[in-house]
């Protein structure tokens, strides 16, 4: 069972900015009053994106025959019209061959501004923590807004753990679809890099780039999953990004902890904030 780093405090209550999963229940709008159906109805049309009635609600009885005179340019022809036009076709990102995410991002005059945990509350961070798994401060981790570690398990050698750093983009003007292209090249130019599974599909409604694989570090083999994600908030842009790394000795016995970071893993919007009660 998992525990999840919450809120705005972590372990040890020093690093903030971490929300835990949260759901919301939408009520079902009831369905409106029918009106009365005229003698002779005209051919009723189904409209693109409305949805069949509600188990428990009746049906309205099938209408009288149409005299054949009354059949006029059936309407149903505009449902498939109404669903293309919903439906745009997404455009098909092809990952760069060279430069870093920084690297781009810097060439366009963006400068990286590290954020504190303390006072972040730009966006909503979601980081699972697994039963055994702590807090812990990297000093290898540069501008690190948060590390947790597996305490319990491990070879002895190398040391599970998760990495989370965010970064503020100030100034410069890019483009975050072009942006993010470039995020596999920092996990490819690692030692003996071996991709396993990458994938540039949005995450979180955010442009993302996700690359799994193996690598060499100090003659040990690791295993990792590596996300970008390009955040909007107001009128400020972040780029924020999660590590989660294990000995390849270690990947089976430590799958279902870093499985559950990486899936757990998420960047949302900040929560608005409640409105303020009514007087009684």
């Amino acid at each position: 069972m998992f525990a999840s780093v919450t809120g705005r405090v972590l372990a040890g209550g020093v690093v903030a900015g971490i929300a835990a999963v949260m759901s919301f229940a939408v009520s079902p709008a009831a369905a409106e009053p029918t009106l009365p159906l005229p003698p002779a109805p005209a051919p009723m049309v189904e409209q693109a994106g409305v949805s069949p009635l509600a188990p428990g609600i009746p049906a309205q009885p099938a209408a009288a025959p149409i005299a054949p005179q009354a059949q006029l340019a059936p309407q149903t022809q505009y449902a498939p019209q109404l669903q293309r036009a919903a439906l745009p076709a997404q455009p098909t990102l092809t990952p760069a061959t060279s430069g870093t995410i920084r690297e781009f991002l810097a060439g366009k005059g963006v400068t990286l501004e590290p954020q504190d945990p303390r006072t972040f509350n730009a966006l909503h961070i979601t980081l699972p923590m697994p039963s055994g798994w702590t807090q812990v401060p990297d000093p290898n981790v540069p501008d690190a807004f948060a590390v947790i570690a597996d305490r319990v398990g491990g070879d002895g050698l190398y040391t599970s753990n998760a990495q989370v750093v965010i970064y503020r983009l100030a100034g410069g003007a890019f483009d975050p679809a072009e942006a993010i292209t470039h995020g596999f090249i920092d996990s490819q130019q690692l030692s003996s890099w071996q991709t396993t599974d990458a994938s540039l599909a949005p995450f979180g409604g955010f442009p993302s780039s996700l690359i799994e694989g193996t690598y060499r570090q100090n003659e040990m083999g690791l295993n990792t999953s590596r996300r970008h994600v390009l955040a909007r908030s107001g009128a400020d842009n972040y780029l924020v990004s999660l590590s989660v790394t294990t000995s390849v000795t270690q990947a089976v016995a430590a799958a279902d902890a870093t499985e559950a970071i990486v899936n757990g893993f998420k960047v949302t919007g900040p929560v608005p904030a409640a409105p303020p009660a009514t007087a009684p």
